[in-house]
């Protein structure tokens, strides 16, 4: 599942930029601890020690400030879901490959996943910079006849959620390494003969990627 990098923000002066990281790790901090919506503008300013003017100066409102925040930590795990990747051609192989990056990163970092799915920064568009690895890998796979023709429509949104949910799930039940390995293993199998892959194929390849988890 190899991505793309997501639009860069605007070149900003020195002074602007340093506002602008203030006020992204602040907000980090705070989604950390509770929803956007649970998070009043003030705080934020406060927590980042700028003036309240600064944060509409680079942020439209909340939902695009909590969206820029999980941008970057969505970045970060869509890189690591490249390198994971990288020299894998199998398209299916690669698609298990995502979600078991995002598993690790759930287990190993479960505050910056907290503030990644709290950030409504997942866009479901297959044409979303950050999903158009996912999109090309079940393009390889259809056109491989490895999945159903469903997916075509609706396999990027399908996987996209499974993933989502397992990550929530094993940062909420704090997985030990066996119960999260138990977890991605049943996902993996359901995810991929649902998307239509043989069944023999999924668990060969859910068996591999689980091997090292």
């Amino acid at each position: 599942m190899a991505s793309l990098p997501a639009p860069s923000p605007p070149i900003l002066s020195p002074r602007a930029a340093r506002t602008r990281a203030a006020l992204i790790a602040a907000g980090f901090e705070l989604l950390a601890e509770r929803p956007i919506d649970a998070i009043p503008i003030d705080d934020v300013v406060a927590r980042a020690g700028v003036a309240k003017g600064s944060f509409f100066n680079h942020f439209r409102d909340k939902s695009a400030f909590a969206a820029a925040i999980g941008d970057e930590v969505r970045l970060e795990l869509e890189l690591r879901i490249a390198a994971s990747n990288a020299g894998v051609a199998d398209p299916l192989t690669r698609i298990a490959g995502g979600m078991c990056t995002g598993a690790v990163f759930a287990l190993a970092k479960p505050k910056r996943t907290i503030v990644l799915l709290r950030s409504h920064a997942s866009s479901t568009l297959s044409s979303h910079p950050l999903n158009r690895g996912l999109a090309e890998d079940m393009d390889a796979a259809l056109a491989a006849g490895l999945v159903r023709e469903e997916a075509r429509a609706g396999g990027v949104l399908y996987w996209l959620g499974l993933c989502q949910i397992l990550m929530a799930n094993l940062v909420e039940h704090r997985s030990a390494s066996d119960a999260a390995r138990a977890a991605l293993d049943t996902m993996l199998v359901l995810g991929l003969t649902g998307l239509g892959a043989a069944p023999e194929r999924a668990r060969a390849i859910a068996d591999k990627a689980c091997a090292g988890l």
